[in-house]
């Protein structure tokens, strides 16, 4: 337990030092993006994968941007932030959408195939734990029950085996899949090492999957991000979760003000560099990070501080690579300082 209690404290401080982070990179003036021509006579395509977490928002800014520059074709595929990961350090999509860092082994294949990246979040997510709306006697979980219940070692298999009182019935669960960055967070924060879970759940990448499974079954269980939640309310009960310090449910404010822990993170897009040389893809991540405030709160997500989506954009500018985050960052997201 004290591994599970030692990552919500870090995860904490991440998120507290989001800002110190990248105001490193906007120190500086300010860099302008170089002009890349009218919307409407640039022409191409530009390819995203990963997360479904992320998802929601990408298609949101392609609906947008196809608006302005009906010439490019941006597809916005779906096979997980692990699975993006795969395809974009093989140098085959411009962009992966990603709900966690990028992992050390990510990076060093990179490398190996000759692929930089620029690491941008785009929004904050408050992980969601669901229920059926039928449950009437789910009013919060604790990380410890949430640990029981998920563990690898977990010997519960009734809701009278979480707290007595009760059903006697079986929890049915319901999770991403091992290829998610929602899965790597959350077997993370809640069983202390990342992929450790039970197996004996309905696991899918596509979270509508995830809603449907959980909105016909009384006993069901699960989590997926925030936004997941928003757009399905109507059909599933979010669950309050007490991180240590009282029983929080997830709501724009709570995740914003960080009180919704430690199930809030920040989400992210990673870009190749080298595809911004095309200018379909140079324009199209300027206009992500342009609308991605307003997008992200429209699909259900929590916006970042402006100055953070200004540093970006001065990130892509100076063709900035590497990791502020992730296993050997040059910084450290946990002080702000060089690790």
């Amino acid at each position: 337990m004290r591994s599970v209690l030692n990552w919500s404290s870090k995860m904490n401080k991440y998120l507290a030092a989001l800002l110190c982070v990248f105001a490193l990179y906007g120190c500086s003036e300010s860099v302008e993006q170089p002009p890349v021509g009218e919307g409407s006579e640039l022409s191409g395509k530009v390819r995203l994968d990963g997360s479904s977490t992320v998802f929601p928002i990408s298609e949101a800014v392609a609906e947008e941007f196809n608006a302005v520059a009906p010439r490019v074709r941006v597809t916005v595929g779906v096979s997980g932030t692990g699975g993006g990961f795969k395809k974009f350090v093989a140098g085959e999509i411009d962009i992966n959408d990603a709900s966690r860092i990028i992992k050390g082994s990510e990076q060093e294949k990179a490398a190996a195939n000759g692929v930089e990246f620029i690491e941008l979040p785009v929004a904050f997510d408050g992980l969601s734990l669901v229920v059926n709306l039928q449950n009437d006697w789910v009013d919060q979980l604790s990380i410890a029950e949430l640990n029981a219940i998920w563990n690898p070692d977990s010997t519960v298999k009734t809701w009278a085996d979480v707290r007595q009182g009760w059903p006697d019935e079986e929890i049915k669960l319901y999770g991403p899949g091992t290829d998610s960055g929602t899965f790597d967070y959350f077997t993370k924060v809640i069983n202390g090492k990342e992929q450790a879970s039970r197996a004996d759940f309905t696991a899918s990448e596509d979270d509508n999957v995830l809603v449907q499974g959980i909105a016909g079954d009384k006993y069901s269980l699960g989590y997926f991000g925030f936004a997941y939640y928003i757009e399905n309310q109507d059909k599933l009960k979010v669950v309050p979760v007490d991180g240590g310090d009282g029983a929080v449910k997830p709501t724009l404010a709570t995740i914003n003000d960080g009180s919704y822990k430690p199930l809030s993170r920040p989400i992210f897009i990673y870009v190749n560099p080298a595809s911004l040389d095309d200018p379909a893809v140079a324009a199209f991540v300027d206009f992500y990070l342009e609308q991605a405030a307003a997008l992200s709160e429209e699909v259900g997500y929590v916006a970042l501080p402006a100055d953070v989506y200004q540093s970006g954009r001065q990130r892509v500018a100076e063709r900035t690579t590497g990791t502020a985050y992730g296993e050997g960052a040059s910084v450290s997201p946990l002080t702000g300082n060089d690790g």
